[in-house]
């Protein structure tokens, strides 16, 4: 009876910081995926060139992702877990109410403040994924980071609305004094962000103590399973149209109003949070099958969005794109708690971030290439890539 006390008290408990670490990403997405709804434009009025715009949003998301396998190998050399993700945490929100400062015609100073924010990102999220790792082994790795991953979009979700609703009431007269704002606004979640980040360091300093396992498990090596495994996420980063593709065509083909664009991201992240539960939960009752069950509902979304204009078929598309997303944001990383122990988890995680990162940049200008040239070959190969997964994902289960 005591016994069954206090593992139902250990479940508890990690559920209690699971949901704490959800709410600190809720209000973090709240403010970076809320800036990023308004930052080409903002560039763009600030006096960077289309081609600035592109460079150091690619920039940014390959320090974003590149950067992931040093601070995940450093979270698990030093153990300083909670020291990496309150540092990355503060140089991630605080880049952006500091666009607010940026002056007319600074676009040099807001550009290295983008690409600031991605590199908080990478210092982060390895040991912010381990510590999450380290409690989902004790509720089950598909509902702990399912249950992360439906309050991180959540703030995904929010973020871009609350911006869509000052442009609305500030007015677009002047876009550069209405963004400001904006940056300013974001920067209350920002605030909260970091205060519930120390909350959550001082209520728990030691999630590894969540998992049992941590004990009997060896030290990491390249398995076969974790191989495949890799080649697998590749091909889903590789194939996955970005967003900023999507609201391209959608505004190119008069689908939609440029005004409502913000509104497809933050439809996409409410369908993206959803997807994420009802898969999670089906990760820890069939294993990596679900990832090949949600990878063959999503991967056709590309045929819905671009080769059509029509609005209903371009809705119905970036559902299954949220879908996608929401099911293998969560999946991935419940799958990589479960294939690498919990001693290199860090740098099993930093490995996995910083793949999955390169291919998402080659595939993104691969498919922006395309789409300038052939968009049914840019369908074909999104679809083709995105089946190819299957294969690996059934090659890691073995």
């Amino acid at each position: 009876m005591d016994s069954e006390k206090t593992k139902h008290a250990a479940a508890g408990g990690a559920l209690a910081f699971i949901t704490l670490m959800g709410i600190v990403s809720l209000f973090s997405d709240m403010t970076h995926e809320g800036a990023r709804s308004i930052l080409g434009e903002y560039l763009n009025i600030t006096g960077a060139s289309a081609a600035t715009i592109g460079f150091v949003s690619g920039i940014g998301e390959l320090c974003g992702y590149s950067l992931r396998l040093i601070s995940g190998f450093i979270a698990d050399r030093t153990k300083k877990y909670w020291g990496i993700v309150i540092f990355g945490y503060v140089l991630q929100v605080m880049a952006i109410p500091a666009l607010a400062l940026v002056p007319e015609n600074g676009w040099f100073i807001a550009c290295c403040l983008i690409v600031m924010e991605r590199i908080g990102k990478a210092i982060k999220k390895p040991a912010k994924n381990t510590l999450v790792s380290f409690a989902a082994s004790e509720i089950g790795e598909g509902k702990g980071f399912a249950y992360q991953e439906f309050l991180d979009q959540l703030g995904a979700f929010i973020g871009p609305v609350i911006l869509f609703v000052i442009a609305a009431v500030k007015g677009t007269e002047d876009v550069f004094t209405t963004y400001r704002l904006c940056f300013f606004i974001l920067g209350v979640p920002a605030v909260i962000t970091v205060a519930l980040v120390l909350l959550s360091r001082f209520k728990y300093p030691h999630p590894e103590a969540f998992d049992k396992r941590a004990e009997k498990e060896e030290k990491f090596s390249c398995k076969r399973s974790f191989v495949y495994y890799m080649i697998a996420i590749c091909c889903f980063a590789f194939g996955f149209a970005d967003f900023t593709l999507i609201t391209l065509h959608a505004a190119k083909t008069g689908a939609f109003p440029v005004e409502q664009l913000s509104l497809l991201y933050a439809g996409a992240m409410a369908v993206d949070a959803v997807a994420a539960l009802f898969f999670g939960w089906l990760f820890d009752r069939i294993g990596i099958r679900a990832l090949m069950i949600s990878t063959v509902i999503s991967s056709f979304f590309s045929c819905f969005i671009f080769l059509t204009g029509n609005p209903v078929a371009i809705g119905f598309g970036i559902v299954l794109w949220g879908i996608g997303m929401g099911a293998q944001e969560s999946i991935m990383k419940a799958a990589v708690s479960r294939i690498v122990p919990s001693s290199m988890r860090g740098t099993g995680f930093g490995i996995f971030e910083t793949g999955f990162g390169i291919a998402w940049f080659f595939g993104s200008w691969l498919l922006g290439v395309l789409y300038d040239r052939s968009i049914v070959v840019l369908v074909v190969v999104s679809v083709a890539v995105q089946l190819l997964e299957v294969l690996f994902y059934r090659k890691s289960e073995k």
